[in-house]
């Protein structure tokens, strides 16, 4: 969806062609980079205005962007090249050769000498393949075509060569309606108000005394078209005017300039729905706006999605707007407050942080520089790191003010996929490290800033996992994990205190408060602050979003003692509330966090207190049976059902809900026990794995049992049992769905057909879909350009019986490269043409999967056993191993690991080292006695890039990587006694699902593989699907994105259809519990004594 910013272009755009700037509406197009103009770009390669040409062409592209770009600038000059010598004009063609064209000979050096030795040629139409040169007007429409291709071919082009339809004089009307606003809201309103001017408010003076607002309608030649324009130098587009965008931190990354405090209302009332009564009342209220902060640059595309919401910041006063929300079911009793036990540090905790998917692994940093991991489910100490200078290069001044100074620890914290683990200290340094199977080991050493490191946080700045971090220096600084400072962020003018990072659709930016109390938000560019703003008490002051992202707040304390909790209205820049509670004054910094979207806490006076986040009251508080700091840390799991706080005596306690303690009370040993300790395999009797209940626990907190409680498997078998759309399609080209992806925005599916034709279905954001995000509840649109073509891969010649399809989709949903036997096809997503095709069969491609790292580079497994290791730029095939017996059938990278494994049709499994692609090892899988190497094997790495799922007909099986040891094994029994067919990890790593051959699925736990939950097909076939003639079951089952208990599956009729949990249950089952090492209940694996051995489960 376009930015208004990019909107408010597009209007000035129309405008200038209207009013006839033809030199200025071209310019606008090239540096904005929105729009390109085809017919102007077409009539300047025609008139051969070579230097505009390019000279346009800058404004989207650069010669080294993609293999599109290089190739429309090579033509372009070998064209000039090919003009000049046409001219015999030399001089002029050397010149082109040295300056345009030797770019291109580090990439073709062949190619460029034959080019050269055109010089030699009185007419270089004697070389072969210039025989057919015509003259130049026939010379350059030829060109044109093939540009015309590579330009729409361009993903850097999309979405940039149509432009929006509007009415005409668009940019007038929107003038015309804010005047007659600002005259609705004139204290004097007069029936013929006189508007002379645009530069400031309108306003009517009456000699005597007020008149009742009249409304006003004003054609749209009340703006009068002037003939000509004079020169007004460097005039800001206006806040006022800017305003009429309204939207998230873009509305604090506005010119918060206004020209009296009447303006600075009547713009934040302009964009929201209220009457002219209610616009009145917040008139009554006016906010006084701070300086000015300088005018805001309209972002190119990368960052037009965040600027979609200009909006003038103002003052810090409140004001509130009335926010439908939609009512959540929650209770006082949600909240941790019954105390569980107490934990000794041995120093004063100074932060805390949980894990973010293993609920009870916490990290505590302390004031004497220590970093421990704690199992509090165990009460247990699981490592302990001192403080230490791991790299002894640091400068003399540095180890002498660590002799002298205590080094405390001022933040600790998890990357986000829980792999990594950062700390910040009071000196300089901010320590890196990488959480293993066995310990926490270092992994990077950084000598941050000058003076303290105040804060640390990790993002994802261009999907690369980076640490923002925040001295005394005034700087904030963005690093990637091997050390490189890949930002330097200046602008504060005192220390900064806090940093808080976070993305909006897509779009990542960083919050930042200093000790003056100023605010500053930053995009990840060399272009400055966005924001300069006051934050309320003007000190110490901390910014964080609910779990969801979708509310702001912040909370501080001021250098008199008074503290402020507020939540910000994004869309405003302002306060929507302020929360009630905390003492007059206080001798400390309060601290806070939020959980379950709902609920905020703050610690101080000893105390924790909790406030509903639609309510400025407080509602409840705990002193947790006394003994907590006077401003305690404190820090919820990511569930919500676990709070740790800082305690007076150098520990912390644990509190939790009903649900939270129950959890504790079953919780045996550490979360990450299978990685944490060396890993025995598993013997498998009966189809029921009987490692030791080490690692038999819940995984989160929603599935905690109680254990008096018998258990049950969850049995889905009638459709009103969960939620259910299946995808429509109006195409005539049915097949069975070979394979089947999640758009990684979450708003789509892709299906490939066993035919080779792909399809799309997008859901769009509405009213019953307000995150645009795929859904059960909605029901999506099979989507096509307007041209109506199809995605359909080269089948020619093909047995399509025998053809394994694959497919691959870029991460950023740009293109999707897939084979159906044949070729592989690059296809652009937007235009469904085919970018490029490459690795003609024999042998024919059977899996594909992008390095994490370079999309141009492809692993490509083959027909033959091999697999090779492509570059799309070069069209080179760079590595060909080899390893297995016969086809692949799977391909999955670990960057943690930095391996590649294979699984082929030989029921093997390879590891390939990334850097040298050498084979490390290979493993054979465990199949049923007596049953043959044979069958497609698949693999995927979970989230933590260790543990590896296998799958094969006979098995579900968890892997660790890092030996290829088997931990874990499930066949098929009991009520899922079918072949599996397909099976893939949730998004979060918690749960598996599988698809069976019957039409059974089955949703297990990821840590055990343990059945949790059976959704039998007569839930989510039809009546006519389930009588009919052929079966219909479950080819390929795919997870959503960002939705744990979402999945869809692709059907051998050629349906797709994308399933859900009622909305009252919100998940699939809960875990089987475990006692002295036997299931409680019936389960599907029935017991330890199921009469179905490997032996008899032989397909």
């Amino acid at each position: 969806m376009s930015s208004l910013s990019r909107e408010l272009v597009f209007l000035i755009l129309q405008f200038l062609e209207e009013e006839k700037f033809k030199e200025s509406v071209h310019k606008l197009e090239q540096e904005s980079g929105f729009f390109f103009n085809m017919k102007y770009f077409e009539e300047k390669v025609q008139a051969g205005e070579w230097e505009e040409v390019e000279k346009y062409l800058s404004g989207f592209t650069k010669v080294d962007d993609n293999r599109y770009s290089m190739k429309i600038f090579f033509e372009i000059r070998k064209q000039k090249y090919l003009e000049a010598l046409d001219r015999q004009d030399k001089a002029k063609a050397v010149e082109i050769l040295v300056n345009d064209l030797k770019v291109f000979s580090t990439f073709n050096e062949e190619l460029y000498k034959e080019i050269t030795q055109l010089l030699t040629l009185n007419n270089f139409r004697e070389n072969e393949q210039l025989s057919k040169y015509g003259d130049t007007k026939t010379a350059r429409n030829i060109m044109l075509v093939e540009l015309k291709k590579l330009i729409e071919a361009n993903p850097l082009f999309r979405d940039k060569l149509v432009l929006p339809t509007l009415k005409s004089s668009r940019l007038r009307t929107l003038i015309n309606q804010s005047l007659n606003w600002q005259h609705q809201l004139c204290k004097n309103p007069r029936p013929n108000p006189d508007i002379k001017t645009l530069f400031t408010d309108h306003t009517c003076t009456a000699p005597n005394g007020a008149l009742a607002p009249a409304p006003v309608t004003l054609p749209v030649a009340a703006v009068a078209k002037p003939a000509a324009y004079t020169s007004l130098g460097h005039v800001p587009f206006q806040p006022a005017a800017a305003a009429t965008s309204s939207g998230a931190l873009a509305g604090w990354m506005a010119n918060a300039a206004a020209s009296s405090s009447v303006q600075a209302a009547v713009v934040t009332a302009s964009s929201i729905p209220v009457s002219p009564n209610q616009a009145i009342s917040i008139l009554k209220h006016p906010k006084t706006p701070p300086a000015t902060l300088g005018m805001v640059d309209y972002q190119n595309s990368d960052h037009e999605q965040l600027m979609k919401r200009l909006r003038p910041a103002h003052s810090v006063e409140e004001v509130t707007y009335p926010t439908p929300r939609q009512a959540a079911s929650w209770s006082i009793d949600d909240l941790p407050r019954t105390v569980a036990f107490t934990l000794h540090q041995g120093s004063a905790v100074t932060s805390m942080d949980f894990h973010p998917s293993h609920h009870t692994l916490l990290l505590v940093g302390s004031a004497n520089g220590d970093i421990t991991l704690w199992e509090v489910g165990l009460r247990e100490k699981l490592f302990s790191k001192p403080f230490k200078i791991w790299d002894m290069a640091q400068s003399l001044h540095f180890q002498a003010a660590v002799v002298k100074d205590v080094i405390s620890v001022s933040r600790v914290a998890w990357s986000p996929d829980g792999n990594y683990v950062g700390a910040a200290f009071t000196k300089q340094l901010i320590h890196l490290y990488a959480h293993g199977p066995n310990d926490l080991r270092q992994h990077q050493q950084i000598d941050a800033h000058v003076g303290g490191v105040n804060d640390l946080a990790f993002a994802y700045p261009n999907k690369q996992l980076c640490v923002v971090t925040c001295g005394d220096d005034k700087l904030i600084k963005v690093w990637d994990m091997s050390g490189r400072k890949l930002y330097n962020f200046e602008g504060h003018e005192a220390a900064v205190y806090s940093i808080c990072p976070h993305h909006k659709e897509n779009i990542q930016f960083i919050f930042s408060t200093a000790l003056d109390g100023k605010i500053k938000a930053w995009l990840y560019d060399h272009m400055g602050s966005r924001v300069d703003y006051d934050a309320p008490g003007h000190w110490c002051t901390t910014m964080l979003y609910s779990a969801d992202g979708s509310r702001l707040f912040s909370c501080g304390t001021n250098k008199e003692g008074e503290s402020f909790l507020v939540e910000w209205n994004e869309s405003e820049g302002a306060i929507k509330r302020t929360y009630t509670g905390f003492r007059r004054k206080s001798n400390g910094v309060v601290q806070f966090d939020t959980t379950q979207n709902h609920f905020l806490a703050a610690g101080e006076d000893h105390q924790v207190k909790f406030w509903d986040m639609d309510n400025v009251n407080i509602l409840t508080h705990t002193d947790a049976d006394g003994g907590l700091a006077s401003f305690p840390r404190l820090r919820f799991n990511k569930e919500g059902n676990l709070l740790a706080v800082s305690t007076a005596d150098n520990g912390f306690k644990i509190l939790g809900n009903a649900a939270g303690l129950r959890y504790l009370r079953v919780v045996d040993t550490p979360s990450f026990e299978a990685l944490r300790t060396p890993i025995e395999a598993v013997v498998i009797k009966n189809g029921v794995d009987t490692m030791t209940r080490s690692i038999e626990k819940p995984r989160t907190l929603e599935d905690a049992t109680d254990k008096t409680k018998p258990w049950q498997l969850a049995e889905i078998v009638d459709p009103v049992q969960c939620r259910l759309v299946t995808l429509p399609d109006t195409t005539d080209t049915v097949s069975k769905v070979a394979r089947l992806l999640y758009t990684n925005s979450g708003t789509g599916v892709l299906a490939l057909g066993s035919s080779g034709i792909q399809k799309l279905w997008k859901w769009t954001r509405n009213e019953q879909n307000p995150s645009g995000k795929a859904t059960a509840s909605v029901v999506p649109q099979l989507w096509q350009p307007n041209s109506g073509l199809l995605m359909t891969n080269d089948v020619s010649g093909v047995n399509l019986e025998e053809a394994v399809p694959c497919i691959a989709l870029s991460k950023n949903d740009s293109y999707v490269m897939s084979a159906g036997g044949g070729k592989v096809s690059l296809f652009n997503m937007m235009t469904f043409k085919v970018m490029t095709t490459f690795m003609s069969p024999p042998p024919a491609s059977t899996f594909l999967a992008f390095h994490p790292q370079d999309n141009n580079i492809i692993a490509i497994g083959v027909e033959d056993s091999t697999i090779n290791i492509y570059n799309v730029r070069v069209d080179e095939v760079k590595s060909k191993l080899k390893g297995h017996q016969k086809r692949i059938s799977g391909l999955a990278f670990s960057t943690s690991l930095n391996i590649l494994v294979s699984s082929g049709a030989d029921a093997q499994l390879c590891v390939w080292s990334i850097d040298t692609w050498e084979k490390r090892r290979c493993v054979t899988i465990q199949l049923p006695a007596g049953r043959p190497a044979a069958g497609d094997t698949r693999v995927q790495f979970h989230a933590d890039q260790i543990r590896l799922l296998v799958f094969h007909e006979t098995q579900l099986a968890i892997y660790d990587a890092s030996k290829m040891d088997c931990i874990r094994q499930w066949v098929p029994q009991d009520v899922l006694s079918a072949p599996i067919s397909y099976a893939a990890y949730s998004c979060n790593g918690q749960l598996i699902f599988a698809t069976f051959c019957d039409g059974n699925v089955g949703v297990f736990d990821a840590d055990n593989v343990k059945l949790r939950c059976r959704i039998a097909p007569s839930s989510y076939l039809s009546q006519a699907q389930l009588n009919g003639s052929q079966a219909v079951y479950p080819l390929v089952v795919a997870a959503h994105p960002q939705e744990p208990h979402q999945f869809a599956v692709g059907l051998t009729d050629g349906t797709v259809k994308v399933i859900e949990p009622s909305e009252s249950e919100g998940k699939w089952g809960v875990t089987q519990p475990v006692e002295n090492g036997i299931l409680n209940g019936r389960t599907a694996s029935s017991s330890a004594t199921s009469s179905h051995t490997p032996e008899q489960i032989q397909r």
